[in-house]
């Protein structure tokens, strides 16, 4: 048990009448003017990533094509005869179909394939290990004005253009290599006496992988899983070169059939735009609670 003296001035002493109370301020507590600080900055920096949604919600509340221009306007002609028209008038759902298939299709198998790669380098010592994840790197550093080309030429040789398998192998392009070297470093703060462990109850590599090492990577899976859904959703070069019907364009080429050269229907575009922020807000709302989690523990080893 450990006792706390608290040294006052005389000068202190004089000043505070007798049998007042004194406070006396915790390591680690706050001011009244640093927390009002902190509590403005952060109000400030949440209605500022705020706003542009709010704005969008509003412009999609414009019956007229030209509102933006003119936003005040708005207030005394609200409708969502735009989200109507959307939802019936425009191949909205056969885009959320094909979304869904590409999104969910490419956060699976780039999960899967970035998980075991991120194990086979974290955990086994094979020829080569260390330059594999240096070419996967390498990989991020071209243009994809560059590979788009070559792409599309691989996926013509195998009859994948307009399919949905060319475009999710295509988006494993891009993801895989982040997501692996993030597998890697969450993968690196799991004891390995888990493996040893697998390895004396008889679990072969692939049992202490999936049976042991999985289920207590779930945060980092989650954080790959979000950054591989997000990359997917909202991916356009790809999508608009290798998806040539209109039936299996995603939410990303969809939404620019909303603007051409001789017209701009942007309140069409504004709803559409709202519409499509649903199901990245829902699939946060899922995988929130392992983000922070995720993010935070690969950074650090042991």
């Amino acid at each position: 048990m450990s006792t706390t003296t608290v040294e006052t001035s005389a000068a202190d002493t004089e000043r505070r009448p007798a049998g007042a109370p004194r406070t006396v301020r915790r390591r680690g507590d706050r001011s009244r003017a640093a927390s009002f600080v902190s509590h403005a900055v952060l109000i400030g920096a949440s209605l500022i990533a705020l706003f542009p949604i709010a704005w969008l919600f509003f412009l999609s509340l414009g019956p007229d094509k030209d509102d933006y221009l003119h936003p005040g306007r708005i207030w005394r002609k609200m409708t969502f005869d735009n989200y109507a028209f959307v939802l019936k008038d425009t191949n909205f759902f056969d885009w959320l179909t094909s979304t869904l298939v590409v999104v969910l299709g490419t956060t699976l198998i780039g999960v899967v394939v970035a998980a075991s790669t991120g194990y086979a380098v974290s955990r086994m010592r094979f020829p080569g290990y260390r330059k594999l994840m240096w070419v996967l790197l390498v990989t991020q550093m071209f243009p994809i004005a560059v590979l788009i080309v070559p792409m599309y030429q691989i996926l013509s040789d195998l009859q994948l253009i307009d399919s949905y398998l060319g475009l999710i192998l295509v988006n494993c392009t891009t993801i895989v290599p982040y997501c692996a070297w993030l597998m890697k470093g969450y993968f690196d703060t799991i004891p390995f006496e888990i493996d040893e462990a697998g390895r004396v109850d008889g679990l072969t590599p692939f049992g202490t992988f999936a049976r042991l090492i999985l289920p207590l990577a779930k945060p980092g899976l989650a954080v790959a899983a979000f950054y591989s859904f997000l990359t997917a959703f909202g991916e356009v070069a790809f999508a608009s070169t290798f998806m040539l019907s209109d039936d299996n364009y995603t939410f990303a080429v969809g939404l620019q059939t909303f603007v051409s050269e001789h017209d701009a229907q942007r309140n069409l575009m504004a709803a559409t735009a709202v519409l499509i922020a649903i199901p990245a807000a829902i699939f946060f709302y899922l995988v929130q609670k392992n983000l922070v989690t995720g993010l935070t523990a690969g950074g650090t080893k042991g």
